[in-house]
């Protein structure tokens, strides 16, 4: 079931992308040769006008095929060469170029919008202070590897609801925590030092209920778990207001992903990168069965999060990346005259080769962190 609905999501999110390449495409009078459904082999296919719409085999996005935007002689002087991507104006170009990207960002605000109507899981420390939070519990955010949480089977996402500790010798003395919340849980914690305690715990959108017990581990002189937590609740908005909020959530995520790219590259070009941050296909399998688990809205929340991930990858300037195409655009204006269409095909065909490549190393990284 994860596999099926992660290839739904990711077959929309690219669909969307390249939607606007094709929207944008029609619009400036770009003649449009295929929009494809999935990847070849083709299974079957309708034309409409000009275009052909093609159902493809592999069902892993979609692409759009654009008159002369890998160029040939045919493309610059063929009798359809006015109607050809490369014939139009820079500016039109850009903005094919870039409908991609900015569909991406369109989307993600929908879907965190559509989030907000229905009930977006918020943190009651959020900044924001149009948001009321209802229905607020105590939510593990994250569980460190081999930490005395994880031992004991605590996951990303439970909602920790009892905390308390037995005393082996007197069995009738049981400690309760009635107000569990972040401060209460890491006092009792390091009250408690190395003796077992247990948690009571609500998990995936089943609400199954269980307990943990948990010795904590003296770590920096403090006693610890080794869990992330924070108080999250729901956040329900009227329409308008889901729009608007929507629209602030998308820009903060996006500024935030941003900025982990940026350190994530600029680790790598300092030679401190590292692939375990990294997830691939298969890693994003394993995090769509637990967004599954806790309900639609964090699929919503959790495609909103890609999307706005592919837009932001696609502007990087690196050749076969709509960015990297762009940069040639800037090139070209800069200069006065077009790259020689070799050269820009040879460079889009390297970069290309180099995506699949890394693509590759990301998805062995995903399956040895499996074993």
């Amino acid at each position: 079931m994860s596999i099926l609905i992660f290839v739904i999501i990711l077959l929309v999110l690219v669909l969307a992308h390249e939607f606007g390449h094709f929207f944008t495409a029609k619009k400036f009078g770009i003649r449009v040769d295929e929009f494809g459904f999935g990847f070849p082999p083709k299974l079957f296919g309708f034309k409409k006008g000009e275009t052909e719409y093609t159902f493809n085999l592999l069902p892993l996005g979609g692409f759009v095929k654009i008159f002369g935007e890998s160029p040939d002689e045919n493309d610059l002087s063929g009798p359809d060469a006015s109607r050809s991507f490369v014939s139009k104006p820079k500016w039109q170009q850009a903005i094919v170029l870039g409908a991609g990207i900015f569909a991406n960002f369109l989307l993600a605000w929908l879907l965190l919008s559509i989030g907000f109507m229905s009930g977006l899981p918020s943190s009651v420390n959020t900044e924001n202070k149009n948001l009321t939070v209802t229905d607020v519990n105590l939510v593990v955010v994250s569980v460190s590897p081999d930490s005395p949480a994880m031992k004991s089977g605590l996951k990303t996402g439970d909602k920790i609801v009892s905390l308390g500790y037995v005393n082996p010798t007197k069995p009738e003395e049981m400690e309760d925590v009635k107000d569990i919340n972040p401060n209460t849980l890491k006092e009792f914690v390091v009250a408690h030092g190395d003796k077992e305690i247990t948690l009571g715990y609500i998990r995936g959108k089943n609400k199954e209920f269980g307990v943990a017990k948990i010795t904590p581990e003296t770590t920096n002189g403090t006693p610890a778990i080794g869990i992330s937590m924070d108080q999250i609740g729901t956040a329900k908005l009227p329409i308008i207001q889901a729009f608007y909020e929507g629209g602030k959530l998308t820009i903060s995520v996006t500024k935030a992903t941003a900025l982990g790219l940026y350190g994530l590259i600029a680790d790598g070009i300092k030679g401190k990168g590292s692939f375990a941050s990294v997830t691939g296909p298969v890693g994003m399998v394993g995090i769509v069965g637990d967004a599954y688990e806790f309900g639609f809205v964090y699929l919503l929340s959790f495609a909103a999060l890609i999307s706005v991930n592919l837009g932001i990858i696609n502007l990087i300037p690196f050749p076969a990346l709509d960015g990297g195409r762009l940069f040639f655009l800037l090139i070209e204006k800069i200069k006065g005259s077009p790259i020689t269409p070799k050269i820009a095909n040879t460079a889009n065909m390297i970069g290309f080769g180099i995506l699949l490549l890394l693509m590759a190393v990301v998805t062995y990284h995903d399956i040895v962190k499996l074993f």
